[in-house]
C-alpha cells in the first residue's frame, strides 16, 4: 500500500471507531432498570384488571331480572335496592341462589 491508501485506511479505521463509540454511548443512555420493569407490569396488571372488571359489569349488566324478584330479595334480606339487584345478577336471576348466597355472605 502506498502512503495515501494507508492514510485513508487509517481514517477510515477513526471514522468506524468513532462511530462505534456513538452506539455504545446511546445504548448505554438507553439501559433499563428494575423498578422501570415492575412500575411498567404493575401498570398492565391494573389495566388488565380494569378491563376485566368492565367486561364482568356488562356481564352482570345483560343478566334479566323482574322487579317482584328485586323486591323480594329486598324484603326477605332487610338490604337496600342495588344490593339485591346486585345478588340476582351475580345469580344469573335465581332468587333461591341470590338469597342463599346473601345468607352465606
Amino acid at each position: 500500500m502506498d502512503a495515501e491508501a494507508q492514510e485513508k485506511q487509517k481514517k477510515h479505521d477513526n471514522e468506524s471507531a468513532a462511530d462505534l463509540e456513538r452506539v455504545t454511548d446511546y445504548a448505554e443512555e438507553k439501559e433499563i432498570h428494575v423498578t422501570d420493569i415492575g412500575d411498567v407490569l404493575a401498570n398492565l396488571g391494573q389495566t388488565s384488571n380494569a378491563k376485566q372488571a368492565a367486561e364482568r359489569e356488562r356481564e352482570l349488566s345483560a343478566v334479566k331480572i323482574s322487579k317482584e324478584d328485586v323486591e323480594l330479595v329486598m324484603r326477605e334480606m332487610e338490604i337496600n335496592k342495588v344490593k339485591a339487584e346486585r345478588a340476582l345478577r351475580e345469580n344469573k336471576g335465581d332468587v333461591v341462589a341470590a338469597l342463599t348466597a346473601l345468607v352465606n355472605a
